[in-house]
């Protein structure tokens, strides 16, 4: 499974957002703290900001704040709103996918990968990550 670094950027600029809700945050401050590349960060930040998770307000006082309380920003939200799709085989959706013969039960698979992938993302929101400070290892990952 392939984690984009839009994803990756997106969720950690989220983060710093959460982090200081009481203030704005310029993008150059966030790739600075984050080390993220500016450039990158703010396309990506305009995608979080048409999809509502982050509201921008210009001028001098202005910067970036959470568009929802961190505690209702999911980790799927913020993947479906700079990747689209959760998971996709070679660029298309998995939503009618079939396959003939013996590999007939192969898309079952990938969905159900996807469901599960959808679940976990789902269940981890921004205050939740800050409040742990580092993710747990998951169940069943081998890691301790």
């Amino acid at each position: 499974m392939h984690i984009s670094a839009k994803a990756d950027y997106a969720t950690r600029a989220l983060l710093e957002l959460a982090r200081e809700p009481a203030r704005p945050l310029t993008c150059e401050s966030i790739a600075s703290s984050q080390e993220i590349p500016f450039r990158f960060l703010k396309s990506v930040v305009g995608e979080l900001r048409k999809a509502g998770l982050v509201r921008s307000q210009r001028g001098c006082e202005g910067g970036y704040w959470l568009g929802r309380p961190a505690d209702e920003v999911t980790l799927l939200d913020v993947v479906r709103a700079v990747d689209g799709e959760l998971i996709t085989l070679r660029g298309a959706p998995l939503t009618g996918l079939v396959y003939p013969g013996p590999a007939v039960g192969l898309p079952g698979v990938w969905r159900r990968i996807e469901s599960d992938v959808a679940a976990i993302l789902e269940g981890m929101t921004l205050s939740s990550l800050l409040s742990a400070g580092a993710v747990e290892p998951l169940a069943g990952t081998g890691a301790s």
